[in-house]
């Protein structure tokens, strides 16, 4: 019953709810869109205020409380996506180009997911670490770079690019190393959470004060419109099922499950609170829909979208926001 009660008490949010709506409006064909700009500044609106929120917030953290959570996400970011290629290649029995681009999905963190975690927690008063925002930007590169490197070992650069050209470019990245190491770092997601951070670092809880009408009391009403616009996105992709095929699908929800509790226990494991074991959980779990698959366009062009936009989008995101979440959060105060 106690792990009912968050579950139950979670999927009446109305984050949650407006995910679902979307949802069925979607698969009732209905005429409801969000206007593209519209979509795009709820985008910059969450990334910038989880960054600038995170950085106010660092301010007095002592560095050595933040160091084991980090070495126990950067283990995350290289396990995931190892375990994830193998499991895909020999049981799933993907190509390398597909296994990697999922696992590249899967080994990348959700900053939407994220956002829903924290909302779930502030809702219900819980404790969190401060620096849980940082973990989030250093946990979005990393597992998309392992997955490329592993899709390197057994696909080789394409001849006709000069090997002087890439002499100074990490070898993890293929043909298109430096494009892609270019399009990770400087993208959106990437520039508007350090940047924020940086920001919220340097102005402290203070000057944070001054732009909290803004980022503060609104931002959950944001994430409810924008999860509107997922659900609407989802409910559209979940014909894709079909192509998908039950291998990917039950990855796609089993998987997750196992790498947020692994991620609870390894938070609580190393110091964190109930709040900040069930966050650390959540990344995790989540598949990255916005760096991710512009990392692959980029370096796996001949990977299948609909195998890997369908898995993050039409079957974890939904997972991890109606059920992982709470169950993280309550796998991790059972573990506290």
């Amino acid at each position: 019953m106690d792990l009912l009660t968050p579950l139950l008490s979670g999927l009446m949010s109305p984050m949650v709810l407006a995910f679902l709506l979307g949802i069925v409006a979607a698969l009732l064909r209905s005429d409801l869109q969000i206007p593209e700009p519209l979509h795009a500044a709820l985008t910059i609106y969450l990334l910038f205020a989880i960054g600038l929120k995170g950085g106010a917030k660092l301010e007095g953290v002592n560095p050595a409380d933040f160091a084991g959570p980090l070495v126990a996400a950067l283990g995350l970011c290289v396990a995931i996506p190892a375990w994830s290629y193998l499991l895909l290649r020999r049981l799933g029995r993907f190509d390398a180009v597909n296994a990697g681009a999922i696992a590249a999905h899967y080994g990348s963190v959700s900053v939407v997911t994220f956002g829903a975690c924290v909302a779930y927690l502030d809702a219900r008063a819980v404790a969190h670490e401060p620096f849980l925002p940082a973990l989030l930007a250093m946990m979005e590169v990393p597992g998309i770079l392992m997955a490329l490197w592993l899709v390197r070992r057994t696909q080789p650069a394409p001849a006709t690019v000069p090997a002087s050209a890439l002499a100074f470019v990490p070898p993890a990245l293929g043909g298109e190393r430096g494009r892609v190491l270019h399009e990770l770092l400087t993208s959106k997601g990437i520039v508007l959470l350090l940047g924020g951070m940086v920001i919220g670092l340097a102005s402290g809880k203070k000057g944070f004060e001054q732009v909290a009408p803004l980022f503060e009391t609104p931002f959950r009403g944001v994430l409810t419109l924008f999860l509107l616009e997922i659900g609407l996105v989802t409910g559209r992709r979940l014909r894709d099922l079909r192509t998908a095929g039950p291998f990917l699908c039950t990855f796609a929800v089993v998987m997750p499950l196992l790498h947020g509790l692994l991620g609870a226990a390894l938070g609580t494991w190393t110091g964190l609170s109930a709040g900040g074991a069930a966050a650390l959980g959540t990344l995790a779990a989540s598949a990255s829909y916005i760096a991710a698959p512009a990392a692959v366009r980029v370096a796996l062009p001949a990977a299948n979208p609909a195998y890997y936009l369908t898995a993050s989008l039409a079957v974890t995101f939904p997972f991890n926001v109606v059920v992982g979440i709470p169950l993280y959060f309550a796998f991790a105060r059972w573990l506290g």
